[in-house]
């Protein structure tokens, strides 16, 4: 199994995998996650939201699916 790698990013992975569950988890717009991000005083565009859906959100669930088959 492939490494997701967070180099090169300003925020922590535990942001950004929580920015990414949000958006997806919730069917949130963009900017709706970046507001609630706001408010536990993290400041995030909602573009940078955007970029870490498309680079991180295949990967988490590729693993999602991969842990549930194991469970079964």
């Amino acid at each position: 199994m492939r490494q997701i790698s967070y180099a090169r990013h300003r925020f922590p992975p535990a942001i950004i995998q929580h920015a990414v569950w949000l958006y997806f988890r919730f069917a949130l717009r963009y900017r709706d996650v970046e507001d609630l991000l706001a408010e536990r005083g993290i400041d995030v565009s909602y573009e940078t939201v955007h970029r870490w859906t498309h680079k991180f959100g295949r990967a988490y669930a590729g693993r999602i699916r991969r842990n549930r088959a194991l469970s079964r």
